[in-house]
């Protein structure tokens, strides 16, 4: 609630702000922002920053000539650049695309926008990227929103809202101490956008995590979807951010998944899962097994070694998980372990979490996939090429010209945080197991400048979901006897 407060805090201001400059002379506008106070002009602290950003490094608001109050006073934001939107925690398909300023006293500044889901606001990938409440406040003041009809970025520290955003979020940059079943501390704090920002638990949480377990114990953090999208995108812009090195990673494989890239029907959610999945099918895994072995390789190159967890479902053979056991040492894996902890807790893993521990011992070399100092397109090519096993990438007009201004305005130094399918290493959700040749197209490029990194639209991502045919909501109720909530679980 905090994230789509600040979000759409800094929406209404855009749009508040864009109006009053349309209504109003540069001598009204001054006076309204910059009131008396104690007989005195009074510039806050954000605007003195402001005028410093315009190279008018004046702090008294009596000294400033009528140009430099002009300037000041006007951002002269060029709607068709606008970026930010407006988010809700709710899918709702029918507020992808909205049209604002239709009211009679917002005089026709009407303009098209839109809605996204909350947790694709770059404010939750802030939450998780910060390392404290002020290097959060710190990224708030950078997020462009949109740029001037000269081309030049404007910021939430434009617009005035930074010490606002930050006061919304203050509680929100707290991580929540909670429990396994088996009284096992965790956090669980932030969850950005795994498709569009990084995906990852944040940066907070697992400082907190080490501080608890001390030089000698162990903290296992979470990075969202497959290792091509949640890995790839924790090592190239979380551990950089952090300054924290991984010991070991934990490749997660089910024998259904590896089935489904070999070849298996389509799975499709509330309906029965075809016999393929149910009964031993070494053949398909056979051919399935490539997409595991990719995502190990992967993680090779980062110089972290690779401990598979395979999580056992009462269907799989000892024949099935015999056989990806073998291609997972392969492909360049320390272990593979049958991990049973659905069912048997704790004990369930313990095999598991003793080959995590001897793996970590190893001594690794970390490396990152690529050095920030290159091009915006080399960044994104070593990607394709090196966590996808792509050929080659193909840019639209749109993206081209994005580039272009995203290197003049001093953007091309931020990593890439691809936005892609989770469902294949290609940008065809249909294409299956460990595809080559393949070329990305880069539809459009965003940036996130507060989080810190650009993000490329491969194809069309959503960032608003809709709701489907039955909603989980169906089975939700409340017991009115008892308060007792049924259905989530």
């Amino acid at each position: 609630h905090a994230i789509t407060a600040a979000n759409n805090l800094l929406a209404a201001q855009i749009d508040a702000r864009m109006f009053h400059e349309a209504t109003q002379s540069d001598a009204a506008l001054w006076r309204r922002m910059v009131p008396k106070r104690g007989g005195k002009l009074y510039l806050s602290p954000i605007m003195i920053r402001r005028l410093k950003r315009l190279g008018i490094e004046k702090e008294n608001a009596e000294e400033l000539t009528a140009e430099e109050k002009s300037r000041f006073v006007r951002l002269d934001i060029d709607p068709a650049t606008i970026t930010w939107r407006r988010v809700i925690d709710t899918n709702d398909r029918f507020i992808r695309k909205i049209v604002v300023g239709c009211g009679p006293k917002e005089k026709e500044k009407i303009r098209y926008t839109g809605f996204d889901i909350t947790v694709a606001s770059e404010i939750m990938a802030i939450l998780a990227l910060a390392t404290s409440l002020s290097d959060m406040r710190e990224r708030f003041s950078r997020m462009v929103v949109a740029l001037d009809k000269k081309g030049n970025a404007v910021t939430a520290d434009d617009l005035g809202v930074t010490g606002a955003l930050a006061v919304l979020m203050k509680e929100a940059i707290k991580p929540n101490l909670m429990q396994t079943l088996e009284q096992t501390p965790m956090i669980v704090h932030a969850g950005p956008f795994a498709n569009i920002a990084h995906g990852n638990s944040s940066i907070v949480a697992d400082q907190i995590g080490l501080k608890m377990v001390g030089p000698d114990g162990y903290v296992i953090t979470e990075a969202g979807f497959g290792a091509d999208i949640g890995m790839e995108k924790f090592m190239n812009i979380k551990c950089r951010y952090s300054g924290l090195r991984p010991n070991c990673v934990v490749l997660v494989a089910t024998v259904r998944a590896l089935k489904m890239h070999g070849g298996g029907p389509k799975v499709v959610a509330g309906l029965p899962l075809a016999k393929e999945y149910k009964e031993e099918n070494l053949g398909l895994l056979d051919k399935g097994a490539c997409n595991m072995q990719h995502m190990i390789r992967l993680a090779r190159k980062f110089g972290v070694p690779v401990v598979v967890a395979l999580n056992k479902f009462p269907t799989d053979t000892e024949a099935e998980l015999k056989l990806l056991k073998k291609k997972a040492v392969e492909a360049g894996a320390e272990n593979a372990v049958v991990a049973d902890h659905w069912r048997d807790g704790g004990l369930g893993a313990k095999e598991l979490g003793e080959a995590v521990v001897k793996a970590a011992e190893k001594e690794g070399k970390f490396q990152f996939l690529y050095e920030l100092d290159l091009p915006i397109k080399d960044k994104i090519e070593t990607i394709v090429k090196e966590a996808y096993g792509g050929k080659g990438v193909s840019y639209s007009k749109l993206a081209e010209k994005q580039i272009k201004s995203y290197t003049k305005l001093g953007f091309d130094k931020l990593p890439i945080c691809m936005a892609k399918t989770q469902y294949s290493l290609s940008s065809d959700p249909n294409l299956k197991g460990a595809p080559t040749g393949f070329t990305i197209p880069i539809k459009e490029i965003r940036a996130s400048v507060g989080a810190g990194f650009l993000y490329p639209l491969i194809g069309e991502m959503s960032t608003m979901p809709g709701l489907g045919t039955r909603p989980a909501f169906y089975d939700i109720d409340i017991d009115t006897e008892t308060g007792k909530v049924i259905g989530l679980s």
